[in-house]
């Protein structure tokens, strides 16, 4: 009985690495510049990983330091031109995550606006314009 629990473990085990892998070769990988927000959580400069988590999350890791979220996320409209792009949401001097454009990974996603983006929106409104801020991915 506990070699028989053993195999299905194993078993277990290898199917999970061997979807590990597959989700990590078609993620898509950026250095973003400056300090964002993704959903309520603020993420430092850095170079990260994003991959699709299920349908409708994605997650991104950090290449630099031990940080990592989840997202939830809606089909994008845009259609990804051969390369991979992040467009950023920018109020001022804060930036959200709102699109990941990228056919190679298979990622055309949306990333819903936020509590804290739209009371930065508010804040903003009076005080100046908002702009779009695209960074190139991999």
């Amino acid at each position: 009985m506990k070699r028989i629990t053993a195999m299905v473990l194993a078993a277990v085990a290898n199917f999970a690495m061997a979807g590990t892998s597959f989700a990590q070769s078609n993620g898509v990988r950026a250095t973003v510049p400056f300090e964002f927000n993704v959903g309520d959580k603020l993420l430092p400069p850095g170079t990260y990983t994003i991959q699709q988590g299920s349908s409708h999350v994605i997650v991104i890791r950090s290449q630099n330091k031990p940080i990592s979220t989840l997202s939830i996320v809606h089909q994008s409209d845009h259609r990804a031109a051969n390369s991979g792009k992040l467009l950023f949401h920018r109020y001022g001097d804060r930036y959200f995550l709102s699109e990941i454009l990228c056919d190679r990974a298979n990622l055309d996603v949306q990333v819903p606006v936020s509590r804290a983006e739209t009371r930065t929106r508010l804040q903003q409104a009076a005080l100046s314009s908002s702009s779009q801020v695209y960074v190139a991915a991999r």
